[in-house]
Parts: structure tokens; sequence; C-alpha cells
């Protein structure tokens, strides 16, 4: 994959701090507001912090997925929880560090080794961690289904 790839992406104010994310390739429209933990911020709607980790989680699961399958990793359910801090740093606010909970279950005991060899080797080559200046943290848990 050498050549570049364009994704376009529109956001339209809506009120108060709330607007509408778009993309002419996409049908479904996302709500996007400031968080609650600002000033007007609204709860319950997704905030472009929520979406940044969100990018970085889904990242880690959609290159998972690639190299699992290059490695021939027999997995059974992947999930994976995400948390992002944000924080002050250099009298600017960035999101300083997310940690990544993937949690993938084998069939087979002796794939729980491959199996964080596949994780870890996802989380490096994510395209959206390496995008960004955020610490990345892994915690790998791989669990055997027992039938």
């Amino acid at each position: 994959m050498n050549k570049a790839h364009f994704y376009q992406v529109k956001v339209n104010w809506k009120e108060n701090r709330k607007g509408t994310l778009s993309s002419n390739v996409l049908g479904e429209n996302i709500t996007i507001a400031t968080p609650p933990e600002f000033p007007k911020g609204e709860a319950n709607v997704w905030s472009p912090e929520h979406y940044f980790v969100a990018a970085i989680n889904g990242c880690l699961m959609t290159t998972f997925l690639a190299v699992a399958e290059n490695f021939k990793l027999n997995f059974v359910d992947f999930e994976s929880d995400a948390e992002g801090k944000l924080e002050m740093v250099n009298r600017k606010f960035m999101m300083s560090e997310v940690v990544l909970k993937p949690t993938v279950t084998v069939s087979n005991e002796d794939d729980v080794e491959l199996a964080k060899k596949v994780l870890e080797k996802s989380e490096n080559a994510c395209l959206i961690s390496n995008s960004v200046i955020s610490k990345i943290k892994l915690e790998i848990t791989v669990k055997v289904k027992k039938d």
C-alpha cells in the first residue's frame, strides 16, 4: 500500500456545543459535542475525546484481524476496552495516554502465546496509534474457552 488514501469528514454545528459529523461516502451521520467536563458540555453524547480513543481502539481491532489472519491464529472472540487520559501538558490539554485492554479468547491452550504475539504486533502496526503522540499502553488478556 504505497499510494496515499484520503478520508473526508465534514462537521456542521447544530446548537449549543453540538454538531453533526458526516462523510459523502458514509450513510449515517454522527452527533458530536463538547464533553460534560467542559463548560456547556453535554452528557450522553459522543465527544471528540471519545472518538479519539475509539479510533485507536477500533484500529487495534481491525489490525488484529488482519495480523491474526496472517499468523493463522484461531480465535473465538476479540474485545477491547480503552481509556484515554486527558490532562494539561505544557499548558495545553492533550490526550497524553491511551490504555488498550484487549481480550482475545482462543479455544486451544497452545494458541495463548501466539495470541499475545499477534496482539503486540497489531498494536505496533496500528496506523492510528502510529499517527498520534499519545503514549499507548497495552494490557493483554488471553483466555482459553473451555468446552
